[in-house]
């Protein structure tokens, strides 16, 4: 199982200690994650679709707390808060659905295993690190550096070894039950869907403050999935009633770069959300429109699975 745990639906999860945040955070602080990760498998899967929720996560080690200088609050900036309970009626239709507990703060899956940034830790790295990425630049590596307005996590180094026991103990374990999924729904019928979920602030932040698109669908500019996936999402998304662009800003991370290869029948699409649509980003609270949008998500994975699989299969991807 890989340290995380695997669902089939209707399966209950152990309980967890809430922590006494205040209204509305619903976060948890534990000692060590239990599970770190879920894998929730419907009894029988209807199509080649698989939902992705990596961002997600609202759990947060003490000790990990203890090292910060950061605040709950801002920590939580970095956070797709709720986009995990967005996702979550999907098995429901007959789609397994995979999500994160730990923060992304913590430890980010959506990077390579290894982007790291040698001025943030006590030690040597790995030769095989990568320190010179454009995200290590940003302080955006495997394990961050910064949050929110490049605001510092740490207020001294941490250790090597602190950075390995995130990868080795969450990154790999999330990767190898994901790609184990992938490659299931794959055996079973000759291709798959990957919706890698996330959420993206309603504001840029900067002087430009012309309200952002609903959804942001990145597809790699057309190399992680064939057309038929980015025009069902887009149209059933426009069909909904909301505004919708692709690869600008956002043309997907190391997650759809890395699990999409349409002439394999392997296809992978990333979603950012609009956090306006769902939530009030400054209490973290869901909003009213959260449980239509929810409703809506389910909509989106019957369409996703109704692609007839001669469009999805390696020989139709490879004669494009």
């Amino acid at each position: 199982m890989d340290n995380g745990r695997w669902r089939t639906l209707g399966e209950r999860m152990p309980g967890c200690t809430q922590s006494k945040a205040p209204p509305g955070l619903m976060l948890e602080i534990q000692d060590e994650f239990d599970p770190p990760f879920e894998a929730i498998e419907p009894a029988e899967c209807r199509g080649p679709v698989l939902f992705n929720s990596p961002h997600s996560g609202r759990v947060y080690p003490r000790g990990f707390l203890l090292t910060s200088r950061l605040d709950l609050a801002t920590l939580r900036r970095s956070e797709d808060s709720f986009v995990d309970d967005l996702i979550a009626g999907i098995p429901v239709r007959g789609h397994p659905v995979m999500k994160a507990h730990f923060p992304r703060c913590y430890v980010d899956v959506n990077r390579e295993p290894y982007e790291l940034d040698p001025r943030m830790f006590d030690g040597r790295l790995p030769s095989f690190a990568n320190t010179r990425s454009m995200r290590v630049a940003g302080g955006l590596g495997t394990v961050a550096r910064v949050v929110g307005d490049a605001q510092e996590i740490y207020d001294q180094r941490i250790a090597v070894g602190e950075a390995l026991r995130r990868i080795d103990g969450l990154y790999k374990p999330y990767h190898r039950t994901l790609r184990r999924l992938f490659t299931r729904l794959h055996r079973d019928f000759g291709a798959a869907i990957l919706v890698d979920c996330h959420s993206m602030p309603s504001a840029t932040g900067t002087r430009d403050e012309r309200p952002r698109a609903d959804f942001v669908l990145g597809d790699r500019y057309g190399t992680s999935c064939v057309p038929m996936v980015a025009e069902t999402v887009e149209q059933t998304l426009r069909e909904f009633g909301y505004v919708v662009s692709r690869n600008k800003p956002y043309a997907g991370g190391f997650i759809t770069e890395h699990y999409g290869n349409p002439t394999t029948g392997l296809h992978a699409i990333q979603l950012e959300i609009n956090r306006a649509l769902y939530m009030d980003e400054r209490r973290y609270e869901r909003s009213s429109s959260f449980t239509r949008l929810a409703n809506e998500f389910e909509l989106l994975s019957d369409r996703l699975a109704a692609i007839p699989l001669e469009e999805l299969r390696p020989y139709r991807a490879a004669a494009e």
